[in-house]
């Protein structure tokens, strides 16, 4: 499985983003990555509640017609399977290269 992290969140939006749940209130996430595999986009997205729980959310990235975003929720168990490991190994190819570039 191929992984590509992407930045177009981060240079839009910055580090947090701050959604509105389905009642109208609004929580601020960390953006924690931004990575495609496959044809599919996702974002990792932690509150500090989250964090504190050693939990993310996983999103998928869908582009509007005006080139806008849109963080759809993963319905499918099988789909948000594919985008935790995407994001588990992108994070371990990450450290793996960080470690091998201080030998």
């Amino acid at each position: 499985m191929r992984i590509e992290r992407l930045n177009r969140l981060k240079e839009t939006y910055g580090r947090e983003i701050e959604l509105i749940d389905g009642e109208g209130g609004t929580e601020t996430f960390e953006l924690l990555a931004e990575y495609r595999v496959g044809d599919a986009v996702y974002a990792a997205l932690q509150t500090p509640d989250m964090r504190r729980n050693d939990e993310i959310a996983f999103f998928r990235v869908e582009t509007r017609d005006d080139g806008s975003f849109e963080l759809a929720d993963i319905e499918d168990e099988d789909e948000w399977e594919t985008a935790a490991e995407g994001y588990d190994e992108l994070i371990f190819e990450e450290s793996a290269g960080d470690r091998g570039s201080l030998e």
